[in-house]
Formats: structure tokens, sequence, C-alpha cells
């Protein structure tokens, strides 16, 4: 199986960035879609970013477009979240899933899912 780590998640004052990353190992493709999702105390797990892997193509929720940036290295088998003008609403459990159809807003179309990294945002 593909195996995804996080790691990046921290306390951050509202305003600042971070910079999250998730490390594949096991079985790769380089047509694996790769993806973060969060997930707040009481919430659904919901869709942040994507980007595929064959063409390069990035996706962002509206609530993110323009403050986060997915971004992929292919030799490295890594893929990265930098997010900036953080607000306290972006705090959350940040997971990493890699996907064989393709990129999907939906949690349930992912078929590998890291085991989060928290992020904090204070006021």
């Amino acid at each position: 199986q593909v195996q995804l780590v996080e790691s990046g998640g921290e306390l951050v004052q509202a305003g600042g960035s971070l910079r999250l990353s998730c490390a594949a190992s096991g079985r790769t493709f380089s047509s694996y879609a790769m993806g973060w999702f969060r997930q707040a105390p009481g919430k659904e797990r919901e869709f942040v970013s994507a980007v595929s892997w064959s063409v390069s193509s990035q996706y962002y929720a509206d609530s993110v477009k323009g403050r986060f940036t997915i971004s992929r290295d292919n030799a490295k088998n890594a893929v990265y979240l930098q997010m900036n003008s953080l607000k306290p609403e972006d705090a959350a459990v940040y997971y990493c899933a890699a996907g064989e159809s393709g990129v999907n807003m939906r949690a349930r179309k992912w078929d590998y899912w890291g085991q989060g990294t928290q992020v904090t945002v204070s006021s």
C-alpha cells in the first residue's frame, strides 16, 4: 500500500504562514493525484487543495484560494501546502491524500490517507 506522512503543523498567529509537507512511500505512480483535506472538531472533512501528478494542474477550495499554494516534488515523492494569511477558521487537522482516479473534492473518492497534522491559529 501507499503510506503518507504529514508534518509541519504547529501553532501560528493569525496572519502568519505555515508550510505543510507530505512524504509518500511504498507503491507510487506518476499518475496519482495528491491532495490536502482538513477537519475541524465537530465538522466534516473538507477539501482544501489538490494537484495532478501527470499534468500538474492545481485546484483550491474557495475558502483558501489566493492564500494557499500546493506544490509537488516528484524526485522526493512529496507534496507541500504553503499557507499564508492564516485565519482562525483555518485551524484543523490537515490530512494528505492520494488518489488513483484523479482529483476529486469529495473525501470518499480518495484512496490513501495520512495520519494528519494539527494546525492551530491564534487570534
